[in-house]
């Protein structure tokens, strides 16, 4: 089972049988509160009948045609419509069947870039410190969590790392700190070090699966002068941040800074099947588009299923409920409910931290032995109580899906507070 401890599982399974709106119900009928949308991708709830329908609908007309050499009419109306809410000109959609693979995909488009444009020197990639970019190579290495990496090898060369955004100063602070901008010069540091060879800086907006760490104020701002002055792609990794998760539909617009790439996924059909797709500035597209002689393939690269017909279906009733029911505006008007409600927390003696931006939020606790031990502990309690959430290390995730009311936030906290007093 994937980050699972299986044999720990194998003693006192835990099975999900139904879902509808923000609960689950286990193996024996027990209601569990979903407080992180799943993994972070069930935006508009569970089950929604409108996703159904439209994927059984699709199924009787096509239910699979390849995407090399030939279209399908709706992938391109979804690229529209994503096009409409991606900041910028980040126009140009690719789509993919995951995260992890969305991420494989900027850096490689990045490094096509370059080499389009006769800069094929440009080869390294940046990433940073505490990042979680997906599990396939190419996003491993430019990660920076060191437990989801020591197993596997050196991963890919001419990969760097710069520092983390998390300062102790900064502990308990909602929303953005004041201090931490400096922190992104060591991307300048980097470019000093190795001139013009680096190609692409990726980093999530805010860094979700190491704890949800928020980036200080002007600290993205910096990356992009930083990437600008140096010919550096910025890429956001935006398989978390996007679809209202941060109260805007990508994180790019809570922050104001516009990438030259973006990852999307999870959210983008609302997590009933597998999707993800990178968004690129018009001129990434047409610099490499053109590079190539007339008839010939630009990019060699591709999924068998890239843009699947019932995929599509589901990401386009997703995005109609996004709008329909202005879901990333509800979470804007939900964000402060929700923060004041998980700071509530933070004179428990075991809480070390808590942070939050939009409906996603972070709270450490204090470590319990090997680092990893208490956070799973806590997990287990929480979800016996009641209340599904994510853990990783000693931080736990809180990111409910954003048809939550305030009833539901209160119960978060409730369960929360309840299950960490008794530790």
């Amino acid at each position: 089972m994937p980050f699972t401890a299986n044999r720990d599982f194998k003693t006192a399974p835990r099975l999900q049988t139904r879902s509808e709106g923000v609960y689950y119900w286990n193996e024996h009928g027990d209601k569990i509160l979903d407080g992180c949308s799943g993994l972070f991708n069930v935006a508009a709830g569970h089950n929604r009948p409108e996703i159904r329908e439209a994927v059984y609908h699709q199924l009787g007309e096509l239910d699979y045609a390849p995407h090399f050499q030939l279209g399908f009419p709706d992938s391109f109306e979804l690229a529209r419509q994503l096009s409409e809410i991606t900041p910028g000109d980040l126009n140009h959609i690719f789509y993919t069947c995951s995260g992890s693979d969305a991420v494989e995909t900027s850096l490689k488009i990045a490094l096509a870039y370059h080499r389009a444009r006769g800069d094929g020197h440009r080869v390294r990639l940046v990433g940073r410190e505490r990042a979680y970019h997906g599990v396939n190579f190419g996003g491993l290495s430019v990660s920076g969590i060191g437990r989801n990496k020591e197993a596997f090898g050196a991963g890919l060369s001419g990969v760097h790392h710069i520092a983390h955004t998390w300062l102790p100063e900064n502990r308990f602070i909602k929303g953005q700190p004041e201090y931490g901008a400096h922190l992104a010069n060591d991307l300048e540091r980097l470019a000093q070090t190795c001139g013009d060879t680096i190609a692409a800086c990726i980093v999530e907006p805010v860094a979700g699966s190491t704890g949800v760490l928020v980036p200080p104020k002007g600290y993205l701002e910096r990356l992009r002068e930083i990437c600008d002055f140096h010919g550096i792609l910025l890429i956001f990794d935006e398989v978390i941040t996007g679809f209202g998760r941060l109260g805007t539909p990508f994180g790019a617009d809570a922050f104001g800074v516009t990438p030259d790439l973006m990852t999307m996924a999870k959210a983008i059909t609302n997590g009933c099947l597998p999707m993800g797709a990178v968004a690129t500035k018009d001129s990434i597209y047409e610099t490499i588009t053109e590079a190539a002689d007339e008839g010939l393939i630009e990019l060699f690269h591709g999924y068998t299923y890239s843009a699947a017909p019932v995929v599509v279906a589901a990401a386009l009733a997703t995005q109609e409920i996004y709008r329909r029911e202005g879901l990333f505006e509800r979470a804007q008007a939900m964000t402060p409910i929700f923060l004041d409600a998980l700071f509530s927390l933070k004179d428990l003696p075991i809480i070390t931290d808590i942070r939050g931006y939009g409906m996603l939020g972070g709270v450490d606790l204090a470590p319990d032995g090997k680092v990893g031990h208490r956070g799973h502990q806590t997990y287990l309690r929480l979800y016996e109580a009641g209340l599904q959430i994510k853990a990783t290390g000693d931080a736990l995730m809180i990111a409910p899906p954003l048809i939550v009311e305030s009833s539901h936030v209160e119960m978060i906290t409730e369960r929360l507070k309840k299950v960490l007093s008794a530790i």
